[in-house]
């Protein structure tokens, strides 16, 4: 899949079966988070931004990894 330069929306990859069973399989907490809704106009680089202060850099990596063979 084409992140854009990690310039793709969170909505963009819910709305792509692939990408979001990649996202719901890696953070099946975020899935089922109320804010969820409001996050698909954010792009991927500012969930990124905000993601590393929770979330090993590594997991990080690999999810793009995966997002970006999908």
């Amino acid at each position: 899949m084409n992140l854009k330069n990690n310039k793709i929306t969170v909505g963009e990859l819910l709305d792509y079966a692939p990408a979001k069973a990649v996202i719901q399989k890696r953070f099946p907490m975020v899935m089922r988070h109320p804010m969820v809704g409001a996050a698909r106009t954010m792009t991927l680089e500012q969930i990124l931004s905000a993601a590393s202060a929770y979330i090993p850099e590594k997991k990080l990596q690999e999810t793009l990894s995966e997002l970006r063979k999908v």
